[in-house]
């Protein structure tokens, strides 16, 4: 049966725990719509915490460390270039959290409230389904934003995340979640010797200020190219121009999706962890995927296990459109106009190597 307690001692943030047949369990508090655990079985049935975050809620609150762990992001996910963007006519200026950008939503964004929660459960799944009410002009967007983001559990070890909203005023929607992973478990280590592929044939070169610079680039013959599975060390020591900027792998791939599977659950990336044989598969319904290798963390936060977070603790997988489409022509339309609804569905696939 799913589990819910209260966060700490916060009485109207709870934690709420979905569990399966398999031994695999996902914790997920109401307040940022946070994972904050995903415990899955390796080769050898031995279960492990395979995500980054904490064990105490105040870490979460404090607004200095911003991992985003787990997070819900919106209502645009990534970077918008000068925390502005211009909508029928009418310019709209953002909170610029990250230098001059704006990032993930802003300073209180989806990341940090607290949502509605209602549990779930059917015959072969186990789901929590949050939802909150964006008001007009919230960290500068526009319109009334009903959002609803259900997550669900199933016996076969895939956890899944839809995401639905619906708008009162034309407004730009982008939603992800920003887990980071780690499939030996979380502190045990970097994540360089996992074993990566992206169906991608194209990634975005970004600018020094890392927001894209418009331009859709061939992986071909580049530090990029994750069509084969390739370890994230391999080509760590490349000396890419783009690693200056990034300090590791942070960009957006498109993926190889025909117009024909345009609403498909399409394979978009395969992780494998040798030691532990798990496998982490990504399917989603997005036209792409952020690649994100955990730069940022520094040795300065500790984790659930103890240990501290260093550079390249974790990888995210995030699935969205190209970040910074409201500004730049030519990539993806992420505007929600009233008369519509937004719906997507990105799939993490837990496995073991057979």
């Amino acid at each position: 049966m799913p589990r819910i307690s209260d966060f700490d001692s916060f009485s109207n943030i709870r934690l709420f725990t979905l569990i399966n047949s398999n031994g695999m369990s996902v914790s997920i508090t109401n307040y940022g719509g946070i994972i904050t655990s995903i415990m899955a079985p390796d080769k050898n049935g031995k279960i492990d915490d395979v995500t980054l975050g904490y064990k105490k809620l105040d870490r979460y609150l404090n607004a200095v460390d911003k991992p985003y762990f787990g997070a819900i992001i919106g209502r645009v996910a990534n970077r918008t270039a000068d925390g502005k963007f211009t909508l029928d006519g009418h310019v709209y200026q953002l909170q610029c959290n990250n230098k001059t950008n704006h990032l993930h939503g802003g300073v209180n964004a989806f990341n940090r409230i607290v949502w509605d929660a209602e549990m779930r459960s059917g015959a072969d799944f186990k789901a929590l389904r949050l939802s909150y009410c964006s008001p007009d002009m919230e960290e500068g967007y526009p319109g009334n934003l009903d959002v609803t983001v259900t997550y669900t559990l199933s016996e076969s070890n895939a956890l899944s995340i839809e995401y639905e909203a619906f708008t009162d005023k034309a407004t730009p929607v982008m939603l992800t979640n920003h887990a980071y992973f780690n499939l030996k478990g979380e502190g045990n280590g970097d994540v360089l010797d996992h074993q990566v592929m992206i169906d991608a044939d194209e990634y975005l070169p970004c600018t020094v200020r890392q927001i894209p610079t418009g331009q859709i680039a061939s992986v071909q013959d580049t530090i990029f190219d994750f069509r084969k599975p390739k370890t994230i060390r391999q080509d760590w020591d490349d000396n890419h121009p783009q690693f200056t900027i990034t300090g590791g792998y942070d960009h957006c791939y498109q993926l190889n999706r025909e117009e024909t599977d345009e609403d498909e659950l399409l394979l978009a990336s395969r992780v494998i962890e040798p030691q532990s044989g798990r496998v982490l598969e990504v399917y989603t319904q997005e036209p792409a995927i952020q690649f994100y290798t955990g730069n940022a963390l520094d040795g300065r936060l500790s984790g659930k296990s103890g240990q501290v977070y260093g550079k390249n603790a974790g990888f995210c997988l995030e699935t969205h459109h190209f970040p910074n489409s409201h500004n730049t022509p030519g990539f993806h339309d992420i505007i929600l106009r009233p008369e519509e609804s937004y719906q997507t569905k990105t799939i993490y696939q837990f496995d073991v190597v057979k």
